[in-house]
């Protein structure tokens, strides 16, 4: 009895054992398999094109002053051409644009804060930029101009601007080209303020955008100011991106070259300028 006492104690142990080592190997592949899903979340989540379309709204930061490329018309609305491209990528993308409005100065630190997850607005693609961001394909190009006072008559040239007052937003690549003829800086929200300033003839002069101009004589021809030079190289401008987002800037960029192949591109620029201006 006493043997058989023994081998029931020695059997119970054994059976004991062997239900823990089904338990680990159970928690270890249940484990497993919990840690195979999150990877896959994590990537997901990682994925910013997979987020925006989960969750149906793609978030634009624009500026909303800076005429024609994005403003408000007379009864309120947002519109212009950087507004109806935004509009178009997303909607190719299957989803909505949702518009965040941004002085010029904090486009890039509200992009770098993930207010939105891409910029709409005329933005140069520059070397010291792309160390930083990702920019779409070129979908416009433009030449800086030299705008001055109507009454002035001692810049004729951007070389002229040494030493003279020039409005610009401080992060603008317009803004290097005024600096690197000696001008002097006074800082401006952007186009519209520069303009107002130089009307004021409190600044002596904005190297701007060509295409704002030509839309500003178009909608107020008695503005007291007038273009005295012009760059000859255009600069192109694209979408841009937080660094690390691959999928969404194909997708962006598959989405302005099929606007171009079909003609939509071309009907938005036409409408707005009277011109291909991607070229």
């Amino acid at each position: 009895m006493k043997k058989v006492g023994i081998l029931f104690i020695f059997l119970l142990m054994f059976a004991l054992t062997l239900t823990a080592c089904g338990g680990n190997n159970a928690g270890q592949e249940q484990g497993g398999k919990q840690e195979q899903t999150g990877g896959s979340q994590e990537r997901k989540a990682d994925n910013l094109l997979a987020q925006i379309k989960s969750e149906g709204k793609i978030k634009i930061g624009t500026e909303g002053t800076y005429a024609p490329f994005t403003f408000h018309d007379k009864s309120g609305k947002l519109t212009g051409f950087d507004v109806e491209i935004a509009e178009e990528i997303a909607r190719r993308l299957g989803v909505k644009p949702e518009f965040i409005e941004t002085k010029w100065d904090g486009m890039f630190a509200g992009l770098d804060a993930k207010r939105f997850d891409i910029v709409v607005n005329e933005v140069g693609i520059r070397d010291d930029r792309k160390k930083k961001y990702d920019f779409s394909d070129p979908y416009i190009v433009s030449k800086a101009v030299l705008i001055v006072h109507e009454s002035n008559h001692d810049i004729k040239s951007f070389a002229d601007l040494k030493g003279k007052k020039a409005g610009q937003s401080l992060t603008s690549n317009l803004t290097d080209i005024a600096r690197a003829n000696g001008a002097e800086i006074v800082p401006t929200d952007g186009f519209n303020q520069a303009i107002d300033l130089l009307a004021a003839k409190r600044i002596d002069a904005t190297v701007n955008d060509g295409l704002s101009f030509l839309d500003l004589k178009k909608q107020k021809p008695k503005v007291p100011v007038k273009k005295v030079a012009e760059q000859p190289k255009g600069s192109q401008s694209g979408v841009l991106f937080r660094k690390n987002n691959p999928e969404l800037v194909e997708a962006v960029n598959k989405a302005l070259a099929d606007m171009k192949k079909d003609g939509t591109y071309l009907k938005i620029s036409k409408k707005w300028f009277g011109a291909d201006v991607s070229k």
